[in-house]
């Protein structure tokens, strides 16, 4: 990392502006309407041997007003039971395409997945290794609010094949967690983390996230001291993504509690330092991981890839997403399912794969992809390996993008040679930034209203 953080600060202003997170490449903005559901079925037919599944579980208990998730607030029981009834009907639908191919990942995403009672945890895994073949070392993996879980939750998470946890923390701060209506005292984020590892977990991963209201570098510094004494296997350390304009909930954040773009550099930098001197390797833009963690082996073997749950491991591996507003990205396809319970239901209702948007890509989609998956994950691209892989002469295919490059080149963020093209220390701040130069949609994606939070 930087030795001077002083000179970061003058490039805040420069280049904090909307732009993606890159956990795809085109962006989900760039996703066509009214996609028909017949590209779903086309594109499992397609797949691979290798498959990833994502399960979009939507209900929580309380409204975060930081969130930036695609959920609902509820504790009508019978509300849930029925959207489990239609998730088993698309798995059903979808197992018949897929047939036996290899499932080597599970994720539970939300929303809460653990909102679930354990019956309905259970109720939902045996279905899915029911109608799947899942492989005997697959990576089976939940995200889980510890607010409201019991042991019996995580026993039933046990029981279904869960051995990765993803722990929402955020922050330990009781004044940050009252501004965010979050209040998740320390001690129940320890018990939580001790019945995962009692339960037969191995590897626990925690949530932060910095820039939220009212936190400062005095008292993001103590977070960091007791979430290092939880031992996590990984860390997360994400941006605040402030978009009250596509989450309306998130005004109910007073925008003057939100700390200034200096102070959130530093809240970054000093979580970042304290990782590293703490033996945590540092995964891409924002992710740490042990020495030996799967993460850690996926960079060094060049096969961490991207995706919309962010840094993961068996790159190549083709995604379904099954349930509310999730996104399938396989081979050459991106679906979406419908965004809404009315329109995912009608359409599983009339046997249909509830799929509202995509996106077929073209041969320059794919070739940015790569360019960006490589540069989000690797933080260099090897101009030899991409010009053999697509036939291409890079510096020519991407000339308008290497001049875009320019200024960022002469601030020290990147480093282009003949053979390559190295984003330095300095340039891992603005990594997003970066990518942003070799994406081809942007400019279309201009719009009065901005669909991306800030880069910083």
């Amino acid at each position: 990392m930087p030795n001077n953080i002083v000179e970061l600060l003058p490039l805040l202003q420069k280049y904090s502006k909307p732009g993606p997170r890159y956990t795809s490449y085109p962006t989900a903005p760039a996703f066509k309407k009214n996609y028909s559901s017949d590209a779903r079925l086309l594109s499992l037919e397609r797949a691979g041997e290798d498959i990833s599944l994502y399960f979009h579980l939507p209900f929580c208990d309380t409204l975060c007003y930081f969130c930036g998730c695609t959920m609902l607030i509820s504790n009508n029981r019978d509300r849930i039971a029925e959207y489990l009834d239609y998730l088993e009907q698309e798995i059903k639908m979808t197992s018949t395409v897929i047939g036996d191919r290899n499932v080597v990942q599970v994720h539970w995403g939300g929303g809460t997945p653990t909102h679930l009672l354990p019956s309905e945890i259970r109720r939902l895994g045996e279905a899915i290794h029911k109608y799947f073949r899942i492989a005997k070392n697959a990576e089976i993996s939940v995200e889980i609010d510890p607010r409201e879980v019991t042991r019996d939750h995580i026993q039933a998470l046990a029981d279904v094949g869960f051995r990765r946890a993803s722990i929402g923390v955020q922050d330990i701060d009781e004044k940050v967690q009252k501004a965010i209506n979050r209040l998740q005292p320390e001690s129940v984020t320890r018990q939580v983390i001790d019945w995962c590892r009692r339960c037969g977990f191995d590897s626990i991963n925690i949530d932060l996230i910095y820039g939220l209201p009212m936190q400062t570098r005095e008292s993001f510094k103590k977070t960091l001291e007791r979430v290092l004494l939880f031992e996590p296997d990984r860390l997360a350390l994400y941006n605040f993504a402030y978009v009250p304009w596509l989450k309306p909930h998130q005004k109910l954040i007073h925008i003057e509690d939100l700390p200034e773009s200096q102070e959130k550099l530093l809240l970054f930098t000093d979580a970042t330092n304290t990782f590293l001197e703490h033996g945590y390797e540092y995964i891409g833009m924002d992710h740490f991981a042990k020495p030996g963690d799967e993460l850690s082996k996926a960079r060094a073997a060049g096969t961490l890839q991207r995706n919309f749950q962010g840094y993961s491991t068996l790159a190549g591996c083709d995604l379904v997403g099954l349930g509310m507003s999730a996104i399938s990205h396989i081979g050459t396809t991106f679906t979406q399912n419908a965004k809404s319970l009315p329109t995912y239901y009608e359409k599983i209702d009339k046997g249909q794969f509830p799929v509202v948007s995509g996106l077929e890509m073209t041969a320059d989609d794919r070739i940015r992809e790569e360019v960006i998956m490589r540069l989000m994950c690797d933080l260099k691209i090897d101009k030899v390996a991409i010009n053999q892989l697509f036939d291409i002469d890079f510096d020519v295919y991407f000339s308008s993008s290497l001049d875009a490059l320019g200024e960022l080149e002469s601030d020290g963020m990147v480093i282009d040679t003949p053979a390559t093209l190295l984003i330095t220390e300095k340039g891992r701040y603005f990594l997003r930034n970066i990518a942003m130069c070799f994406d081809a949609y942007l400019k279309a994606a201009v719009t009065t209203i901005p669909v991306f939070s800030k880069t910083l």
